[in-house]
């Protein structure tokens, strides 16, 4: 029988995950992560490109073991991860820098390019893109060229995490529009790069890669990518996305109109729009979905997912001590306990973070 793998770089855990053809869950291999900050730079959330790429070679052979697979199982392998989180590469395709999505170094580059243009800059990359410039991608090149010309200097191509899962595995650089819309730096209408935005920043618009629609193959596994993660060289690499969009697309999520919750680290509500457009008074995000032709407008939950694993390691060390013995996982066993809390919660309500307002952020 043939099955599928997909690789999902979440911003607190990566996952390999084995489909069959039906769309069944078979296995899982799932680690957890955490990111670098830098001393002396504050907000700072890099992402560990050579740990992590470790963690997901592991958790690929963790997902074979678990469903009795070998490599010649594997039909085809896709990569999503958490939007916003850009990899920078040289000229030999050696990727050279990461951030992760909640990497907040940039806000003095966020109000730096919030005041060109006569304080419009902002909303003409909004009215392009569904994006406001706090998570996308230009403060952070900004801080880059302010900090770290040697790095700034030396790219050569930019994509998001998933697309650098993909490369690690294909050899091939290339976004897609769902998870590179995110970087403020894609036309909503076009699902193509506008390289205008970064001219208007005074940034390099030579550094961008490739544009592929989710679904498109991209390339093969390498016979190096082979060895690390136990993959079969040779097996096709689809193109992916964005984490929230491709679920969606298994939701079933796909027409004008539907809508969703989508939990993980953040916890994000979509509706997906009847036409390509963006809100005159920029108070709601707007993304491209995996559909072609399609956007959904997007409200986010601050770090709910990341929360849930606090509350876990601060106030449930018995639970965590009876889910090892019971052989499940503790975030199971709470939930079942949580289960039997009444609607209401007895009127208690917890309050991590203050509402979406969209067009005042200045850091993620």
């Amino acid at each position: 029988m043939s099955y599928l793998l997909a690789l999902d770089a979440g911003t607190g855990s990566i996952r390999a995950v084995v489909f069959n053809l039906q769309g069944r869950q078979m296995a899982v291999g799932q680690a957890e992560w955490k990111h670098l900050s830098v001393d002396n730079v504050p907000g700072s959330m890099e992402f560990d490109l050579g740990t992590n790429w470790q963690l997901a070679c592991q958790c690929i052979r963790q997902a074979l073991a678990a469903a009795h697979l070998s490599a010649a199982d594997i039909q085809s392998v896709a990569c999503c991860s958490m939007r916003e989180g850009i990899v920078l590469y040289d000229r030999n395709g050696e990727a050279i820098w990461a951030c992760a999505n909640v990497d907040a170094r940039a806000s003095r580059e966020v109000a730096e390019l919030k005041e060109i243009h006569d304080d419009r800059f902002e909303s003409e990359v909004y009215g392009v893109s569904g994006q406001t410039l706090a998570l996308s991608a230009m403060p952070r090149l900004l801080w880059l060229a302010h900090h770290r010309p040697d790095i700034y200097r030396k790219a050569a191509t930019i994509t998001m995490i998933s697309d650098w899962l993909a490369a690690k595995l294909s050899g091939e650089l290339a976004v897609d529009p769902s998870n590179a819309g995110t970087t403020g730096m894609l036309d909503l209408f076009s699902r193509d790069w506008r390289p205008a935005l970064l001219d208007m920043a005074g940034l390099r618009a030579d550094i961008l890669s490739p544009v592929k629609e989710t679904g498109s193959v991209l390339g093969a596994v390498t016979d190096a990518a082979a060895a690390q993660s136990g993959l079969r060289a040779g097996t096709p690499v689809v193109m992916g996305g964005g984490d929230v969009q491709l679920g969606c697309l298994g939701l079933g999520v796909v027409r004008a109109g539907q809508t969703a919750v989508l939990g993980g680290t953040f916890w994000q509500q979509v509706v997906n729009l009847p036409e390509v457009r963006t809100d005159p008074e920029m108070n709601i995000r707007v993304n491209p979905h995996v559909i072609p032709g399609m956007a959904q407008a997007e409200s986010i939950s601050f770090f709910t997912g990341l929360t849930m694993r606090w509350f876990r390691d601060a106030f449930c060390a018995e639970e965590k001590l009876i889910a090892g013995r019971l052989g499940v996982d503790a975030y199971s066993l709470l939930e079942e306990m949580a289960s039997r809390v009444p609607a209401g919660s007895h009127g208690v309500m917890p309050i991590f973070s203050d509402a979406m307002h969209f067009k005042q952020w200045y850091h993620a």
